[in-house]
């Protein structure tokens, strides 16, 4: 089972990021295009790509429904709990972050603390496992584009409880092997039934883009 992200050209001037998920015989079980699109230094893809359209859909595979998300969909709690509600098994993240190489070092901790306390939250609010792959190393800037990207790797397992089961070097590629147990996912949706106390009908103003 390989989860990977690639530049989806749809039409001349329609283009996506996408996550593609194959199957354990090679075959594609299904795709998701990322919905949420940054714009920032290092990060122009409102530029490149289109919002996407597939929707919070898991896929259904052989090992489980796997909810993907793209990077920076990874902030966004909605989504991870629009998969978790179309039934997603866990969730995974496959993402491109990192520093800008002379942010203070205090600077540096506080967004890698942020991006890693924001994903383990969303495994709790949902009772899923969260799968976070993250880049690693230096990529220099374009002429005259700034100084680069240090990516921060990290890439990480945690359990439904956010608990950490397994954390990649910050300087290496790594190869992590964990092994998930689909029925604590009920067993702590048991202990934490948030899906079940969910104030659906009070949620409305969610709609809007910020209440006055």
């Amino acid at each position: 089972m390989v989860v990977g992200s690639f530049f989806e050209r749809r039409a001349a001037g329609l283009y996506s990021n996408t996550a593609v998920v194959f199957e354990r015989d090679g075959a594609i079980a299904g795709k998701y295009r990322k919905m949420h699109i940054p714009d920032d230094p290092g990060y122009y893809e409102k530029f490149y790509f289109a919002p996407g359209d597939s929707g919070f859909r898991p896929v259904p595979t052989s090992v489980g429904r796997l909810g993907v998300l793209v990077c920076w969909d990874q902030w966004y709690p909605e989504a991870a709990r629009l998969m978790a509600l179309g039934g997603a098994d866990v969730l995974i993240y496959p993402t491109a972050i990192g520093w800008e190489p002379n942010a203070p070092a205090e600077e540096r901790q506080h967004q890698l603390d942020a991006w890693a306390t924001i994903q383990r939250s969303h495994a709790i609010a949902n009772g899923l496992p969260v799968l976070s792959v993250n880049r690693v190393g230096f990529e220099p800037a374009p002429a005259g584009g700034g100084n680069g990207i240090q990516f921060w790797g990290n890439s990480f397992a945690a359990g439904c409880q956010g608990e950490w089961l397994a954390r990649a070097s910050h300087e290496r590629e790594d190869v992590l092997v964990v092994d998930l147990d689909r029925g604590r996912n009920a067993a702590i949706r048991r202990l934490w039934p948030f899906l079940r106390d969910r104030r659906i009908d009070a949620y409305g103003d969610l709609l809007k883009r910020f209440r006055e």
